[in-house]
């Protein structure tokens, strides 16, 4: 049989490359500007032209921010406390999350009962409906518990996930029966035997799963919307709107981009982090 050769070719390189920075600079270009403006006075944002060059007002604004206290026309809740939130909120809904998910896939996969594809097909058939149809009735479910303006209320309805479900059912259906048998004749219960062997063997499922789940839980905007009226418990997704008024009162634009670069910092680091077990659930088939 011969080989196949491939021939490299320099103009396909240099129009990979081309595409490569085109690709970077759409995606760096505005938030390079949104960090330009974090470091000027509101005066200097709104002016034309906007300075493309940083300020010297980057501690200042980042401070003011983090602190709250904005002399703007919207919110003036710290920042900090915003993100705050927002971590717990996404940690709380991540780790709820796999663990539910987990859990559940277990459950469906290794115990035998009654209506079990049933319960099953139920929970993958959620993924058909749009979030828009389930708020009204999970609103009034949540406003009804008192959980309003809680970590509760942010977090509990958002917990469960029919797609990590789905991802952890299909890779418990590729481990060995033998596995299974093993850990029987040693004397391993069902707890041990997902203790001890199934939950390591989805470390990389459950890193992927980690990072997204995360970014999931950071960005949340639609539900805080509804279930929070006090500033203390605003996520920053949703804070960052809250700074915007509307109509003709003066923004404080450079502490709104000081917020939103801000925001941005703990999600990338989670992916940045976890870069390599985030790939590698993804793309290892050797399980």
């Amino acid at each position: 049989m011969g080989r196949l050769v491939v021939e490299r070719r320099p103009w396909l390189d240099l129009l990979a490359h081309l595409v490569l920075i085109v690709g970077v600079l759409v995606v760096a270009l505005p938030v390079y500007i949104t960090f330009v403006a974090s470091t000027h006075t509101a005066q200097d944002v709104v002016q034309r032209p906007m300075p493309v060059l940083p300020g010297p007002h980057l501690i200042d604004n980042y401070t003011r921010a983090l602190e709250g206290g904005s002399h703007g026309a919207g919110s003036t809740a710290a920042v900090g406390r915003m993100m705050f939130v927002s971590l717990v909120s996404a940690l709380i809904i991540t780790f709820g999350k796999i663990a539910i998910s987990l859990l559940s896939a277990f459950a469906i996969v290794y115990f035998r009962f009654r209506f079990r594809m049933v319960f099953f097909w139920a929970i993958f058939v959620t993924l058909m409906l749009p979030v828009e149809v389930r708020i009204g009735p999970t609103y009034k479910v949540v406003s009804d518990l008192g959980m309003l303006n809680s970590f509760a209320g942010l977090t509990v309805p958002l917990i469960a996930s029919a797609t990590a479900t789905f991802l952890f059912r299909q890779f418990f259906l590729t481990v060995p029966e033998e596995l299974v048998e093993a850990a029987r004749i040693d004397g391993a219960g069902p707890m041990r035997f997902f203790k001890d062997i199934l939950v390591p063997l989805s470390a990389t499922s459950i890193a992927a799963l980690f990072v997204i789940q995360f970014i999931y839980g950071w960005n949340q905007y639609l539900w805080p919307l509804l279930v929070t009226t006090q500033e203390d418990m605003y996520p920053v997704v949703y804070g960052i709107k809250r700074m915007i008024a509307g109509g003709d009162s003066q923004n404080e634009w450079n502490l709104v981009m000081a917020t939103a670069m801000l925001a941005m910092i703990p999600p990338a680091l989670v992916v940045m982090l976890m870069q390599k077990w985030f790939v590698k659930g993804l793309v290892d088939t050797e399980k």
